[in-house]
C-alpha cells in the first residue's frame, strides 16, 4: 500500500464569517484541506479532510496524524479492520480518519465498477436532492450580494450569532421574500431562555424551516429538552453529534440531526450515524465544512438516506480542484460527474 498526501489552500469567494460559543469568528479567506491517495495492486482511491478549528483540527493535525500510519496496515479489502488501527493511533482525528476512509471506499467501489452510492445498496434519485446555500455572517450591504449571486438556489441556510441578526434576516428577505431559509446559530445563544426568545422571533417568519443548534453541545441536557419542548421551530443537532453513539444524548434535545463526514471520520460512519438517526425517528441531513468537489460528492452518495442537504462547501470557493457531483439551481446530479465508479471526481 501506498499512501500520499498533499495539503491544498481553498480559496472562499467572500470571507467566511460564523458564530461559536465564542462568539463571532475573525473570518477566513483560505481554507486549508488535505488531500489523500491511496493505491495498492488494482485499487486506487482519493479522498479528502477538511478540517474545523472548532474541533482542533488543522491541516498541521491531519498530517501529522498521516505521518503516524504505517500504510502496511491499511487494507481496502478490511476497511473495519483499517479503521480500528487508524483509532489505535490516537482518539479523535476524526478529518485525517475521514481522508483515509474515503480513499479507501473509492478504491473498492471502482474495483467492484460500482458509484458509491449502489456499492452501499442505496441508489440516488437525479435531480430530487436540493441543497441549501450558506449566508456567512457579514456586513449588510455583503449579505445583500451574497443573497443575489444565490439567486438560482431555493433554500438559503442563513447564518446567525452576530448582533446584526435582525438586520441580516430583513436584508435576505428584502432579495429573496419567499425562498425557503435554514437558520444556524452555531451554538451562539449561551442560554434556554435566550435561545426561545430568538427562536420565537425567528418563527414569525412562517419561510424558516429550522433551527440549527442553537444552544453550545455542552449545554445541559436538560435545558436542551426543556427547549425543545418549546421552540415552535424544529431544532437541528450539529456539533452535538457526530457519531451513532451520540444518539441517546440527542434524541430528547432535537428534532433531528446534521451529519458530516470529517466529523464522523468518513462515508461509513456517516453512513452508519445516519441510519441510527433515522431508526430513532429524527430527521437527518449532512452537512459541510468548507470542502472541494470531493469531499462533497462523497457526501452525496449518501443523499437517500437524509431529510435535508447542506452541502454547498464546493459553491463558496473560487479554486476547486476536482469535478464531481454538480448542483445546478441546487439540484444534485451526478449525469455529468466525469467517472462512472467510486466517488465519480476527477482531478481538473
Amino acid at each position: 500500500m501506498k499512501l500520499n498526501w498533499r495539503r491544498f489552500d481553498l480559496r472562499l469567494t467572500d470571507t467566511w464569517r460564523v458564530s461559536s460559543g465564542q462568539g463571532v469568528s475573525a473570518g477566513k479567506d483560505f481554507y486549508p484541506v488535505v488531500f489523500v491517495e491511496l493505491t495498492s495492486g488494482e485499487f486506487s482511491g482519493i479522498g479528502e479532510g477538511a478540517p474545523s478549528s472548532r474541533y482542533q483540527e488543522s491541516a498541521d493535525t491531519v498530517q501529522a496524524f498521516l505521518r503516524k500510519v504505517d500504510p502496511s496496515l491499511i487494507s481496502f479489502e478490511e476497511i473495519p479492520g483499517t479503521m480500528r488501527y487508524l483509532d489505535s493511533i490516537a482518539p479523535g482525528n476524526y478529518t485525517a480518519k475521514a481522508a483515509i476512509n474515503l480513499a479507501l471506499v473509492d478504491g473498492v467501489a471502482k474495483a467492484a465498477r460500482l458509484p458509491v452510492y449502489d456499492y452501499l445498496k442505496l441508489g440516488f434519485q437525479e435531480k430530487r436532492h436540493v441543497t441549501s446555500f450558506s449566508i456567512g455572517i457579514d456586513q449588510p450591504d455583503i449579505v445583500r450580494q451574497k443573497v443575489e449571486r444565490a439567486a438560482n438556489y431555493p433554500i438559503l441556510k442563513v447564518k446567525v450569532g452576530s448582533a446584526n441578526d435582525e438586520q441580516t434576516l430583513r436584508v435576505v428577505r428584502e432579495v429573496a421574500p419567499n425562498k425557503t431559509l435554514r437558520v444556524d446559530a452555531n451554538e451562539a445563544w449561551k442560554t434556554k431562555e435566550e435561545a426561545l426568545q430568538k427562536i420565537e422571533w425567528l418563527a414569525q417568519d412562517k419561510r424558516i424551516e429550522f433551527i440549527e443548534q442553537p444552544m453550545p453541545c455542552d449545554s445541559d441536557p436538560k435545558d436542551m429538552a426543556w427547549l425543545k419542548e418549546r421552540s415552535p421551530l424544529p431544532l437541528f443537532g450539529d456539533e452535538s453529534y457526530h457519531h451513532a453513539a451520540d444518539l441517546s444524548r440527542c434524541t430528547d434535545c432535537f428534532h433531528g440531526v446534521n451529519v458530516k463526514l470529517v466529523k464522523t471520520g468518513g462515508i461509513i460512519p456517516a453512513f452508519e450515524a445516519l441510519q441510527a438517526a433515522r431508526s430513532a425517528g429524527l430527521k437527518t441531513m449532512i452537512g459541510c465544512m468548507i470542502e472541494s468537489s470531493l469531499l462533497i460528492s462523497a457526501a452525496a452518495h449518501l443523499a437517500e438516506l437524509t431529510d435535508h442537504l447542506d452541502i454547498d462547501g464546493n459553491l463558496l470557493i473560487q479554486n476547486d480542484p476536482y469535478r464531481g457531483v454538480s448542483s445546478k439551481d441546487g439540484r444534485l446530479s451526478f449525469s455529468d460527474a466525469p467517472e462512472p465508479f467510486g466517488l465519480r471526481v476527477r482531478s481538473r
